[in-house]
Formats: structure tokens, C-alpha cells, sequence
């Protein structure tokens, strides 16, 4: 029986930057992961894989839309789906190896199975019990299920089918309009499917700032998207490699149908606990199956912790990061701490569409006087001459101490342009605090400073 200080269970984003973190501070750290390799959800399934799709169809699209007005001049390449796929399991089977490595530089053990916790300070795996002074619980999310859809993985499919088809489909149908069912729908749709969305809400991207959804909802249906909004799905029927999708429109109270060679659920994604025998140790769980923590991640039961997308809050791969670090901190003895606050959030569409901090709904729901920053991209050198100038930076202020409260973006690199205002809002910046800050030319960024720089006198280039 081996005896280490934390014993982690999953080796996704939370779980293994938990444990580098835990072993770079001393403590004798394990890892237990049931997948043939490290990475969890995000690298094998999940976000590493899709990016990878994402940047290939992309590529695609440039190539038969802006190539020509650049000069390059040739045939449009066509798809070679089979090694569009081998890219895709490079780029994971780089990055799973990659943290393999990190586990052996920083002193890791990888226990390799399904884990259990038959009671605190123990974890068993396969036949051997293992003790532990703390668990942290890192087991992730799995796709959720709808009901009158049985998913498949051919016809039918998960994020997890939905990456690895067998061909291209001719029709697709996404059922739910959220991060997964854009990103995957925008794939499949640069690469020649008829690609609908049905969605059971009036707007796509729930909880995002209402005018970007407006904004990328139209870029979407420009690129091809369809839309059926406000629609409840009542079941999927599959016959001769088919796939039914019959709905009701929630307004009208009528009932239509769409048929699809693909039919991809993307409803959103739940806790995945199953198998650990939490009831039997007795750690409490909240209605929706999410771990209950307090604000050290510790649960009801000591020296038992739980991170990411286990427990409450946003289902996203850095806050799970996070939250790993700032509990192996306190399992070493020192702080940890995370501003929910100023957490990014970033669909990776083309355009990019990225956000943190407050909307502007949020702001009115709180009755808080803000002001409101804008600048198109239209007016972004940079993005005008890289065919990408649709979009905006949107910053909202504290319309008294001009404190930035809130950022939204829809436009080129929008992912990576949302962290200047997360370091600015870290520091309890000011919006003109940004718009006195040099930004290089000509860049994407100006169009951070230019929104910046409307929230007081104006825009230069509005």
C-alpha cells in the first residue's frame, strides 16, 4: 500500500496542473487516470482536438474565399477527411505526451485505473488501496443526454462522435446553440455540410452580452449556419443510416421535423462522479450533481477536495487550472485564491468571440451606473488588410471611478484579446488606464485600446 500527502483523481486540466503543483511544493503526489493517457476531457476529447479541427477548416475557408484577392493564385485544396483526422490525433497525442513528461520530470505518480474512495484518506484502484492525507476530486464533466435522443456515436452523436466521424455528412443537425454545437456546426460547415442549429431558447450562446449574440448569430448565418430557434426537441428517430429530428415551436405550439445524416447533441455537459462512491463516504453533492465545496475547494468531508468542473461554476479547462493550483497551495500551507470574477470565457469560431466580467444586463439588473466603450474592427488596419474586420470590442465602465467592469469581444484573436483587460481588471484598472497604455501598429490589440479610449472623450479611428 503506497501513502503520499494528495493523491489527485483525473488527469485533466485541473487535475494535472494540481499535482505538478502540489510535487513543485514538496508534497509526494499521485495521479490516478483510468484513459490510456494524461490530458482528461480537454486534450483527448475535448478542446485540443476541436482546435485542431477548427484551425484545418478554417484554413480551408481562407483558401476559397481570400486567397485569390491576396494574390495566391491555384486550385482550392480539397479535403482529405482521413488525414484532416491524423492532424487532429497528432496534436493530442503531442500534447497527452507532453504532460506525461511533465509527471515524471516533477516526480508524478501516474496510477493507472479507475479510482474509489472507500473512505477518507484512502483511494482504491483495481485491487491496491492507496492512502492519502488529502484528495482532491478532478473527475470533470461528460455530455449531457436529452430526453427522446439516444445518442449512438455514428448516427447520433456526442462532442466526443462528433470528432471523429466517420466521413463528412451532407446534413447535420446541432441540437443546442452553446459553445460545443457552434464550434463543431462551423467545422463541419466549411467543410461542405448543410449545417442547422435548433435551439430551444430565443437567442443562441445563453448568458453571453446580448449585442454580440445579435452579431454572431448574423456572421454565423453568413457562413452558411441555419437556425431554428426556439424549438423543443421531442425526439430523434434513426432508420437506413438517417436521422429524424421532430420538434415543437415553443411560440407557434407546432410541431415540424428536419432530416440529417449527423445529428449532433450538444445540449451542454454535467458532473462526472459516477463510480467514486461518494455516497458511501459521504460527501454532499447540490441538486445538479456538483460537488459542494467551501471556499478552500474542501468538502463536507476533511482532508476530501474537489476542483473544476465537478463542482459549481463555469465548466472551462483555466478555471479548473485554477482552482488546482490555488488547492495545492493551501494543501501545502500557503493561499490559494481565485477571482471567479475575471475568469475569460472564448468560443473559437472565426470570428473569435470572447468575454469576461459583467454584461451589460447584468449591470441594469444590478441597477449600476456603467458607460459603454465601442470600436468596430472596420476601423482596425490590421484586421481590415487580413480579411477579419468583422466584430467589436465592447468595454463597459464604472460610469463614476471609471473602473472597467466588463469586456466583450467578437473579432480576430478575440481569445487572446481579452486578457490584456483581464490583467487591467486584476489590478482594478481604469478604462483610461488602457487607453493611455502604447499598443503596437498595426495590431488587433488597438481595437482594445480604441474601445477603451471611447469610454471617455471617443475613438480615434471611430
Amino acid at each position: 500500500m503506497a501513502s503520499y500527502d494528495v493523491i489527485i483523481i483525473g488527469s485533466g486540466p485541473g487535475g494535472y496542473v494540481a499535482a505538478i503543483r502540489c510535487a513543485q511544493l514538496g508534497l509526494k503526489t499521485a495521479c490516478v487516470e483510468g484513459r490510456d493517457t494524461l490530458g482528461g476531457t480537454c486534450l483527448n476529447i475535448g478542446c485540443i482536438p476541436s482546435k485542431a479541427l477548427l484551425h484545418a477548416s478554417h484554413m480551408l475557408h481562407e483558401a476559397e474565399h481570400n486567397f485569390a484577392a491576396m494574390g495566391l493564385k491555384g486550385e482550392v485544396p480539397s479535403v482529405d477527411w482521413a488525414q484532416m483526422q491524423a492532424y487532429k490525433q497528432d496534436t493530442i497525442d503531442t500534447n497527452t505526451k507532453g504532460i506525461e513528461f511533465l509527471f515524471k520530470k516533477n516526480k508524478i505518480d501516474w496510477i493507472k485505473g479507475w479510482a474509489t474512495i472507500p473512505g477518507p484518506g484512502k483511494v482504491k484502484v483495481g485491487d491496491d488501496t492507496h492512502e492519502a492525507r488529502n484528495i482532491i476530486i478532478a473527475t470533470g464533466s461528460e455530455p449531457s443526454g436529452l430526453k427522446g435522443v439516444k445518442v449512438d456515436e455514428e448516427t447520433v452523436v456526442s462532442s466526443t462522435g462528433g470528432l471523429k466521424l466517420g466521413k463528412i455528412p451532407g446534413k447535420m443537425v446541432v441540437i443546442g446553440a452553446g459553445v460545443i454545437g457552434l464550434e463543431l456546426g462551423s467545422v463541419y460547415a466549411r467543410l461542405g455540410s448543410e449545417v442547422t442549429v435548433v435551439e430551444y431558447l430565443d437567442v443562441i450562446t445563453p448568458g453571453m452580452d446580448a449585442e454580440v449574440q445579435k452579431t454572431f448569430q448574423r456572421i454565423l448565418k453568413k457562413q452558411g449556419l441555419k437556425f431554428i430557434m426556439g424549438a423543443a426537441v421531442q425526439s430523434c428517430e434513426v432508420a437506413d443510416g438517417k436521422a429524424t429530428v421532430k420538434y415543437t415551436l415553443r411560440k407557434k405550439e407546432t410541431e415540424a421535423e428536419i432530416e440529417a445524416d449527423t445529428v449532433l447533441l450538444a445540449t451542454g455537459r454535467r458532473p462526472f462522479t459516477d463510480g467514486l462512491g461518494l455516497d458511501s463516504v459521504g460527501v454532499e453533492l447540490s441538486e445538479r450533481g456538483q460537488i459542494k465545496t467551501d471556499d478552500r475547494w474542501q468538502t463536507n468531508v476533511k482532508g476530501i477536495y474537489a476542483i473544476g468542473d465537478a463542482i459549481a461554476g463555469p465548466m472551462l479547462a483555466h478555471k479548473a487550472e485554477d482552482e488546482g493550483m490555488a488547492c495545492a497551495e493551501i494543501l501545502a500551507g500557503n493561499h490559494g485564491h481565485v477571482d471567479y470574477g475575471i475568469i475569460p470565457s472564448v468560443i473559437y469560431t472565426s470570428p473569435e468571440v470572447a468575454s469576461v466580467g459583467a454584461t451589460e444586463q447584468q449591470l441594469k439588473d444590478e441597477g449600476r451606473a456603467y458607460k459603454t466603450g465601442k470600436f468596430s474592427f472596420m476601423g482596425n488596419a490590421r484586421a481590415k488588410a487580413n480579411f477579419a474586420a468583422d466584430g467589436f470590442v465592447k468595454i463597459l465602465a464604472d460610469k463614476e471611478t471609471d473602473r472597467i467592469l466588463g469586456c466583450h469581444i467578437i473579432g480576430p484573436a478575440a481569445g487572446d484579446l481579452i486578457h490584456e483587460v483581464c490583467v487591467a481588471m486584476e489590478f482594478g484598472a481604469s478604462a483610461q488606464d488602457l487607453a493611455l497604455t502604447c499598443h503596437a501598429h498595426p495590431t488587433y490589440s488597438e481595437a482594445v485600446r480604441e474601445a477603451a479610449l471611447a469610454c471617455g472623450d471617443g475613438a480615434i479611428h471611430a
